[in-house]
């Protein structure tokens, strides 16, 4: 902390959170521990008060603005970068009282940040969040580690199983950034989505930098699936879904608890990056295409309907139109319901930024992006074409202009596509005087009949 300041004593504080699902979770652990000492938290969305509401009301001041930021790849670093000048402005117009940075961005370039915004009161590392409890004058308590105050709605919420992590892929900077990969012990984790059940949530979304590598520090071997189970067990939570599992030495246990345990979504989330073995080979992926292919046929295999997610990276260095061809093919051939791609970055601190050539032309990264997800948009369309007629469970997520916006086991929140039902089919299954705001955070049955590449349209059954 460079100002001189020891602490202040806020009333009002408003966090603002950018980035992953991780950084989340950051935040309400954060949050948490702040509201315990009787401070008001604004949504992250509400606006801030206007200079006129100040001065007819001084009291209306945000007394604190904290940034929980990215520092991931360029785009996050521009857009968290954007949000701390938009604060300045705000906190020179007089609208906020103090303003505090911490995340990713602070703890990778904090002396940086700190020469070039002075305006800001203080930046934190992504792990200091006990000097900024300080600063607010709250005392860390411990027992309320495991505690969280959401942002997400009450029915779901992401579970962070560890922290940072080892491997040592060339574009990726999170171990550059966050450290070793440490665990959280299974105790700790249980107690936590126990209290999370405690607060009405249904659905736990599982993440981590590489879920599948959880335990091995703590016991010696891969417990991810013995701490699924224990999740299972868990009274009020009705469905677990695995985020981020990297595809190297994926542990087969899990296939088995996915495949038979109903709590666990038939859904995957694994990003594969690329399918060429030279192309995996530069990435440092651990695993070549040969091997990415058995595991998604394994998964396939051990998990009847499981849905896939992936994210794909184009432009490499190494990457020529041969190793992007089968890239392609890999994408043709297994039909993966959810792709993402990116373009390559370079990233400084990482083995890529020291050892290659960012070769590919930056033209050449965009055709290739847009001709991946061309191919990807035919997929995805078939793939939810095919579920037309059929009957499933969905939880609902919110229901806005007179449409209601759900999910099944096959579709995560703020990343996949959408069931959208009309308030039509509410009144004909529920009544004219059933009120739509009381399915929100419920499970109902729906019957699919209508799809676009992205939305699936449904009528309540």
């Amino acid at each position: 902390m460079k100002k001189d300041f020891t602490y202040i004593r806020p009333r009002k504080v408003q966090v603002i959170t950018m980035g992953c699902s991780k950084n989340r979770v950051d935040s309400e652990h954060l949050m948490a521990k702040i509201a315990s000492a009787g401070v008001e938290l604004l949504p992250e969305d509400a606006p801030l008060p206007t200079e006129d509401d100040i001065a007819g009301n001084p009291s209306s001041i945000v007394d604190a603005v904290i940034i929980n930021t990215c520092g991931f790849i360029k785009d996050a670093k521009v857009e968290s970068i954007n949000v701390i000048l938009e604060a300045i402005q705000a906190k020179n117009r007089g609208l906020i009282g103090h303003l505090f940075v911490f995340g990713c961005l602070s703890q990778r370039y904090r002396v940086e940040l700190e020469a070039e915004m002075p305006e800001v009161d203080a930046f934190f590392g992504a792990f200091d969040t006990e000097s900024l409890l300080k600063v607010l004058g709250v005392i860390d308590e411990k027992s309320l580690d495991t505690a969280r105050y959401l942002t997400t709605p009450s029915h779901y919420a992401y579970l962070k199983i560890s922290e940072g992590c080892d491997r040592t892929c060339s574009y990726c900077s999170i171990p550059h950034i966050r450290g070793k990969h440490i665990s959280v012990p299974m105790e700790q984790l249980v107690k936590e989505a126990q209290e999370l059940a405690a607060k009405g949530v249904k659905e736990l979304i599982v993440i981590a930098q590489d879920t599948t590598y959880y335990g091995l520090d703590l016991y010696g071997k891969r417990a991810l699936a013995p701490l699924l189970e224990r999740l299972c067990g868990i009274d009020g939570i009705e469905w677990i879904r695995l985020h981020y599992s990297y595809p190297a030495q994926f542990p087969q246990d899990v296939l088995d608890i996915m495949g038979s345990n109903p709590k666990i979504c038939k859904y995957l989330d694994i990003p594969l990056q690329h399918a060429s073995s030279k192309v995996l080979a530069a990435m440092r992926r651990s695993i070549d295409g040969p091997a990415t292919q058995k595991i998604i046929d394994d998964i396939r295999a051990k998990v009847p309907g499981v849905v896939l997610r992936t994210t794909m990276i184009v432009g490499h260095p190494g990457e020529d139109r041969r190793e992007f061809e089968k890239l392609l093919a890999f994408v043709e051939k297994n039909r993966i319901e959810r792709l993402g791609a990116f373009t390559y970055s370079e990233e400084e601190g990482t083995f890529g930024a020291a050892n290659f050539k960012d070769s590919v032309r930056e033209s050449t990264k965009q055709k290739r992006y847009e001709e991946l997800m061309e191919l990807q948009s035919g997929i995805s369309f078939d793939c939810n074409n095919a579920r037309i007629g059929s009957e499933e469970r969905v939880i609902v997520d919110s229901f806005t202009d007179g449409v209601f916006v759900a999910r099944s086991q096959y579709e995560s929140p703020e990343v996949d596509g959408e069931i959208l039902v009309g308030k039509e089919s509410f009144y004909a299954k529920y009544g004219i005087d059933a009120l739509p705001e009381s399915l929100i955070g419920s499970f109902a049955r729906v019957r699919i009949v209508g799809a676009n590449e992205y939305d699936l349209i449904a009528e309540f059954i």
